[in-house]
């Protein structure tokens, strides 16, 4: 155990202050702060306002996790951020953040993927992740389907949303019924009390034409809104619960065959499901139901592991620090659009193991004199 990286993670790549420390696949704290609600009357993120919640929150949250766990800043093995992608602004304070307290600990810095990273939270609920892994990756900016055979090294893309994600596709449903934001939880709740099969709404990109991994729910979102509208303009009722779970029901149909189909025609035989909507209860029943029909395994961490955290950040951050990948340099930039096919940012320099390059020795230098107290 003592042997084990001990990392700290910083993601900020959208709404929430989200800090973990793990010691190689042990979680150890997991700190957030949210700021959904001072989103919740726009509908929807505002990048400054998130960018400006980051900066409040950081250093509280990191206290807090370094509290939780009952470890000393100067004990860590290295200090992991999200680069990207995500909101340009609130990722460059996450990635501030992570340069200032790795060059005063004198600790290397991983700058990482984030969607790599919701991968490799999995580990810290399932064990090790097997190699190849396909993962199924959904949340309000993402939908995406990627094939691991290395999570440090090879993640490459099956399939992706070509219009709305799901998670947005569940915000803008929420909010044509006057739900709320976020939308994907309310509308899970009122699915379960409603007819999945009441209203037949469209399974986007199904036809025998259409790309096999690829997802498309702007079809379905419209499809859904102007029903709402047309029984209004009738001044009919219109049955929430029901839309609701037709809705969800059209979703996580399209999600997991594809899914599934992509297990089955890579020759795969575990899928993992992460990001915001693997939260979804109908979503993690059906994946079930169709894995076990066709002898997949299926993962998918606990909910609070699914939506973003900085455990998931910390878990990748360990993984490179135990495969002796190279650290990130110095002048480490936020990348919004940084593909998934780059699960981290390495430095110039050689690969090395635990941080011990030549790289950082001005850094160690630095520490002795007690920049961080």
């Amino acid at each position: 155990m003592a042997d084990e990286p001990l990392v700290l993670g910083i993601e900020t790549s959208c709404d929430e202050t989200g800090v973990g420390i793990v010691r190689g696949t042990t979680l150890l704290a997991d700190a957030i702060a949210s700021s959904v609600d001072e989103h919740a009357r726009f509908g929807g993120v505002v990048p400054e306002v998130a960018s400006r919640a980051h900066l409040e929150a950081m250093v509280p949250t990191i206290d807090r996790a370094l509290k939780e766990a009952g470890v000393s800043a100067r004990d860590l093995d290295g200090i992991a951020v999200t680069a990207g992608p995500g909101l340009a602004g609130a990722l460059l304070v996450g990635v501030s953040a992570a340069k200032a307290y790795a060059y005063a600990l004198g600790k290397p810095l991983y700058g990482v993927n984030h969607l790599a990273s919701h991968i490799c939270v999995d580990q810290l609920e399932h064990g090790a992740l097997p190699e190849p892994t396909m993962a199924l990756l959904v949340s309000g900016g993402h939908s995406s389907l990627l094939l691991s055979t290395d999570i440090t090294s090879d993640v490459r893309p099956m399939g992706a949303t070509i219009d709305d994600a799901a998670g947005e596709a569940f915000d803008k449903i929420a909010r044509v019924l006057n739900l709320g934001f976020p939308g994907g939880p309310v509308i899970d709740r009122y699915a379960k009390e409603g007819d999945p099969s009441a209203i037949a709404f469209p399974r986007g990109l199904t036809g025998p034409r259409d790309p096999a991994y690829d997802f498309s729910f702007s079809g379905l979102k419209t499809a859904v809104a102007r029903w709402i509208e047309a029984r209004r303009a009738a001044g009919e009722e219109v049955p929430v619960r029901d839309v609701a779970a037709s809705f969800q029901e059209a979703v996580v149909d399209v999600l997991t065959r594809k899914a599934v189909r992509a297990c089955k025609d890579e020759g795969v035989d575990h899928l993992m499901i992460g990001g915001g909507v693997a939260a979804n209860s109908r979503l993690r029943i059906l994946a079930q139901e169709r894995c076990e029909a066709a002898g997949i395994r299926l993962r998918v961490p606990r909910p609070k592991l699914c939506t973003d955290n900085g455990a998931m950040v910390a878990a990748l951050g360990a993984e490179m620090v135990a495969r002796g990948r190279s650290a990130s340099d110095w002048d480490l930039s936020a990348d919004s659009s940084l593909p998934v096919t780059d699960p981290h940012v390495p430095g110039r320099e050689q690969e090395h193991g635990h941080g011990d390059s030549h790289s950082h020795d001005h850094v160690h230098e630095v520490s002795k004199d007690n920049l961080y107290s």
